[in-house]
């Protein structure tokens, strides 16, 4: 087939859901990410939370997204793409909103009534629950808003325009926090999903397919929980590469924290954050090319062994250039295991109950998070806060991934994938 004929085919392929859907994912990346990039010295700079427990809220913040994410598509099936859509917008606006008004004047009666923790608590949730309805929504938009013959494609736009989000986030945040203050950061992130609300409201229609099959029951997304829990192979699997996510994750939970403490109190930590998504953009295709001929739970061992190790190279070069090597090598070994992942989730799932366990393939993402953002805490406490040796910290982290990957060799040694 010609290029030019592969162009024809895109512009007629998408319906108008498709481009609402997917542009207002990369808005709402894009809020997600800025104000991840920022979360950490905002509790710890300006409201006041001790390293330790801002890494725990911040591991919360991005734990519960993946958790919520498995249930979230039953909402949004029953809801419909377009209210669950426009409900989760409203959530996530009015949440950044109340998120950077924390030290308002206007909310010091609030704060007065309510303890400072509990508070964040409640407002960190909020914006996982409006997370967990745009994920399902704009997939099952791209599914249906797609015609048959450029829906691979489809979803090669989307898959583009979340990690242009994911770039573009660190950069607003760092541009904002620099010219504004850190508060703002979740201003901007407010506006930027709440004009995708009015966007939905306005400009998304529901797409509809004939033979669509009824969607299923939150009872029933229980009941598929159940059997997922039920597979001792795949429960093992999910557990042991829980470890890639606990060390990834402390590039946004613990880094942005050491960078300022240990390294370079003037650096522009949310600028440094975007390394990590430009270099996914870059080479994704370039690498998998390299590595579609290893198998995949190797790629995926391989792939916890790149980013684990990246850490020894701040231990060596502890100024802002090795943590930008750092985030360069943890970005590689993303690419190298996140395609293989999911590959092999999907060989592992039974027949018929691929879609289940895919759903339930985001959990070690989620736990990673949670107890990543507990034990980074820990770690900066002990290692920087008590024994004054804040490389003590980047080798721990080493270690609990070179200890996943070894885990996950054992794993393919003793529970080989079936040919």
């Amino acid at each position: 087939m010609g290029f030019a004929q592969r162009l024809q085919d895109i512009r007629h392929g998408f319906e108008r859901p498709f481009w609402v859907a997917n542009i207002s994912e990369l808005f709402e990346r894009l809020s997600y990410y800025a104000a991840f990039a920022s979360l950490a010295r905002y509790l710890n700079e300006s409201l006041g939370f001790p390293a330790q427990d801002a890494s725990s809220l911040t591991g919360l913040f991005g734990g519960l997204v993946w958790f919520m994410a498995a249930f979230g598509g039953a909402v949004a099936d029953r809801l419909g793409f377009r209210r669950a859509l426009s409900l989760a917008y409203l959530i996530l606006s009015s949440s950044y909103f109340l998120l950077g008004s924390l030290g308002s004047s206007w909310m010091r009666p609030v704060r007065g009534a309510v303890p400072l923790g509990g508070l964040v608590v409640f407002l960190l949730m909020l914006p996982a629950l409006g997370v967990a309805l745009v994920k399902p929504a704009v997939v099952g938009t791209t599914a249906r808003a797609s015609k048959e013959n450029v829906r691979t494609i489809g979803y090669s736009i989307y898959y583009t325009l979340v990690n242009i989000g994911g770039a573009a986030g660190p950069f607003v945040a760092s541009y904002v926090h620099r010219h504004m203050s850190v508060e703002n950061v979740f201003r901007v992130a407010a506006v930027s999903v709440f004009l995708m609300f009015f966007a939905v409201l306005l400009l998304f229609k529901e797409p509809r397919k004939e033979g669509d099959v009824p969607p299923p029951s939150l009872v029933e997304t229980g009941k598929n929980f159940l059997t997922v829990i039920s597979n001792p192979k795949f429960m093992l699997f999910l557990f042991i590469f829980t470890g890639y996510w606990v060390v990834y994750w402390q590039e946004f939970i613990t880094l942005p924290l050491y960078v300022v403490k240990y390294i370079d109190p003037k650096a522009d930590t949310e600028l440094l954050l975007m390394t990590g998504p430009l270099v996914v953009i870059s080479l994704t295709v370039l690498l998998n090319l390299a590595t579609q001929k290893i198998a995949s739970v190797k790629a995926v061992t391989l792939g916890t062994l790149i980013s684990s190790l990246a850490w020894i190279v701040l231990v060596f070069k502890p100024t802002v250039t090795g943590v930008i090597i750092t985030l360069v090598c943890v970005a590689l070994g993303e690419i190298v295991q996140s395609p293989r992942y999911y590959e092999y989730i999907s060989r592992l799932a039974p027949a018929g109950q691929q879609g289940t366990y895919m759903g339930f393939a985001f959990l070690p993402i989620g736990l990673g998070s949670l107890i990543g953002g507990w034990f980074g805490g820990k770690l900066m406490h002990h290692f920087g806060e008590v024994m004054h040796n804040p490389h003590g910290m980047l080798w721990t982290i080493v270690g609990v991934g070179v200890t996943t990957a070894a885990l996950l060799w054992v794993y393919d040694r003793l529970l080989p994938a079936k040919p």
